[in-house]
């Protein structure tokens, strides 16, 4: 049987994410961790697990494929393809909540609600309203609140008792969900939060009748009518978010701020010091965190932060201790610091990455001093800090009663090592099923030229020292919404290393912008988000090329990227063809206007205020400058990035005589690996490469 590519291996694997273990949550009591991952490194149905940490013996509670009906050893051989078949049309579990006990574990499949009793492994279909969305239940794990084609509903655990709880008052209302602009760039994915007895909830009503409408169409299938949207492009209007104490019963009390002032809403929550908030100004310079009251929806300032440039949202923040102490971040001078009631208890130089969560008055954070390195730490007013990571990589973990699971990502493994400590016992691994990848990484990684820009050079694994100068393919990311250089093996990664073994030296570097190097360093970008980017660079790709003599043929560099750094690739042809010979510009921003209020506006301010800043980074403005060989590619799906960009900025090459390629993505949306579509999108873009770098 012969060998399967690396490419074909990254689609079948979805980036060596099938297998891992995902979303482990530890029960009170320490004893039991519940877990999501699928039973091989090719299967993308997750199933929910339970490990019993005295015994190190797992249990399958759920495989959405039992939830079908009858056990596969009692079917027939034609019955057990079709079961697999359906199976993994489902997509089985994509996330579950417990309630605090972590006794009842609730899911959506397939547009329907379960729920499991994880002593048991009991599950069971309830009869909820609709097609089902973020079910949760109550802390006590009485009740269950879900979405339901905008209305958020509750329904007994047991099944009884199904109603509307807040309902859409207006043809663009819903209640309970996050609205475009907070999924997509404050990364608060809900719109819900129970009070810890069960008894009420905090609620967001989002009303987007004066957002803007886009139109998503299908070329390729023109019977079907376009998709209308609500999009919040860069100077328009937002949807507006209201706060609302919501009774079991249906009735509701108004959570009051000025809204007039502080229009976005990151973060809310209900712990047991009560309901709270965090409001934005629509320049993203001021937060405050609000203390929320119960009874009538007033609220009190706990906490004020300001910054010239935008005050950044981390991870997990606000969030409070069980003491009620609250957490939240400073930014002091070249550090990101954590603070427990306005104190900062990390030193200088450890850059905060998120919180993950409180255990008391214990703290479990991310956090790091080399930029490459994210490691997990801990702080106790009793104890201080203290790092609970030590490997080289790429740290996460959950705490709970004192037992941390602690996930581990580095460079010699493909996914992630997930393991289990409790005080005074021994460690328990948790098995991961991920594949091994076909290729393995050549990697050196540099911190190069007087700004120590982090790089990782990808060779490929027949070079050998005296052959030939290498082509160059710079292969970055480089924006503020990921960091690429990272001492973690992944999709990426191995992507990388694929262009190398196909005859390139592959360099991938983190510039201006970047998180992980503090909170200066990311406001580089403040004002012009690409041309510090570019200038960073080139001048790693010059300062690599200085360290290692013969190496690399400056004579021949090409670029590639996708999102934020397709449009990097395109300026990089455009501004400095020079340095760069051939650019493949994968979904591009090419008009910022064309993209969201709260992300575009957070670098470039408001268009209305500053068009000259949209104008400095806008690729339509360079397209009459084009020389060189530029590949532009774009999902018609994509309802990130529209395809309008890709478009207007292939409308205006044209008409400026420049010539170019265009590869449309038919349902193809902004996530390329997703797609089936990836190897033949990854050969076509070498193909492309070889041709106008002089490679065949």
């Amino acid at each position: 049987m012969p060998m399967i590519s690396l490419p074909h291996q990254l689609s079948r694997t979805r980036g060596f994410t099938f297998g891992a273990v995902d979303q482990a949550t530890v029960s009170p009591d320490g004893t039991t961790v519940l877990f999501l991952r699928s039973r091989a490194g090719d299967d993308p149905v997750n199933c929910l697990w339970a490990l019993d940490l005295d015994s190190g013996d797992e249990r399958l509670l759920v495989d959405p494929a039992e939830l079908l009906g009858g056990a596969p050893e009692q079917l027939s051989e034609e019955e057990r393809t079709r079961r697999e078949r359906s199976r993994r049309h489902t997509g089985g579990i994509a996330s579950y909540v417990t309630d605090t006990a972590a006794s009842l574990a609730v899911f959506a499949l397939s547009g329907s609600l379960w729920t499991v009793d994880t002593g048991t492994g009991a599950a069971r279909r309830l009869p909820a309203e609709g097609a089902v969305v973020d079910p949760r239940p109550d802390p006590t794990g009485r009740r269950i609140a879900y979405l339901s084609g905008g209305t958020l509903r509750v329904i007994g655990a047991d099944g009884t008792g199904d109603r509307a709880l807040a309902a859409p008052d207006g043809p663009e209302v819903t209640f309970g969900a996050p609205e475009h602009v907070a999924a997509e760039s404050m990364n608060r994915d809900r719109g819900y939060w129970w009070a810890p007895d069960g008894e009420r909830l905090l609620v967001a009503r989002v009303d987007a009748a004066e957002v803007l409408v886009w139109y998503l169409s299908d070329p390729a299938n023109p019977d079907r009518p376009p998709r209308a949207m609500r999009y919040p492009a860069a100077g328009s209007r937002n949807a507006e978010v209201t706060l609302w104490l919501t009774e079991l019963d249906g009735a509701r009390r108004e959570v009051h701020w000025d809204r007039s002032a502080f229009e976005y809403l990151p973060a809310a929550g209900w712990d047991a010091h009560g309901p709270f908030a965090a409001v934005q100004t629509r320049d993203q310079r001021t937060v405050r965190v609000l203390a929320i009251d119960p009874a009538d929806g007033t609220t009190t300032v706990l906490h004020e932060q300001r910054d010239e440039h935008w005050v950044q949202l981390v991870d997990g923040l606000p969030a409070r201790t069980g003491g009620g102490a609250l957490l939240g971040h400073l930014d002091e001078a070249d550090t990101r610091r954590l603070t427990v009631a306005d104190t900062p208890v990390t030193g200088p130089g450890l850059q905060l990455r998120a919180v993950l969560g409180t255990d008391g008055d214990t703290v479990l954070f991310t956090a790091g001093t080399e930029p490459t390195e994210i490691h997990l730490w801990s702080y106790h007013p009793e104890r201080g800090t203290e790092q609970l990571s030590a490997e080289p990589g790429v740290h996460t973990g959950r705490l709970s009663g004192g037992t941390l699971v602690h996930t581990a990502r580095t460079l010699d493994l493909a996914g992630p090592r997930t393991s289990v400590r409790r005080p005074g016992r021994p460690t328990v691994p948790i098995a991961s099923s991920v594949e091994t990848p076909v290729l393995a990484l050549r990697v050196l990684a540099e911190a190069v030229g007087p700004r120590e820009l982090r790089t990782m050079l990808y060779l490929p694994s027949w070079h050998r020292t005296g052959d030939a100068a290498l082509p160059v393919l710079l292969d970055p990311y480089a924006g503020p919404a990921m960091q690429k250089v990272l001492a973690q093996q992944s999709g990426h990664t191995l992507t990388s290393q694929w262009f190398a073994e196909q005859g390139f030296a592959v360099l991938v570097t983190d510039g201006a912008g970047v998180t992980g190097r503090g909170p200066a360093w990311e406001r580089e970008i403040h004002g012009d988000t690409l041309g510090p980017v570019l200038t960073d660079q080139v001048d790693a790709l010059h300062e690599v090329h200085r360290r290692h003599p013969g190496l690399l043929d400056l004579g021949r560099v090409g670029i590639r990227g996708w999102s934020f750094s397709g449009g990097l690739a395109a300026l990089a042809v455009l501004r400095r063809p020079d340095v760069f010979h051939a650019a493949v510009a994968g979904a591009p921003v090419g008009d910022q206007e064309l993209y969201d209020t709260h992300w575009r506006e957070r670098f470039l301010g408001d268009p209305r205020e500053h068009p000259e800043r949209y104008e400095a980074c806008s690729l339509l403005a360079e397209a009459p400058k084009l020389s060189r060989p530029l590949l532009l590619i774009h999902g018609l799906a994509d309802d990130n990035v529209f395809i309008a960009n890709t478009l207007r900025l292939s409308s205006t090459l044209l008409a400026a005589g420049r010539p170019h390629e265009v590869l449309p993505l038919s349902g193809v949306s902004h996530a390329a690996m997703a797609s089936p579509l990836f190897p033949q999108l990854l050969a076509h873009q070498l193909e492309f490469l070889r041709r106008h770098l002089g490679l065949d």
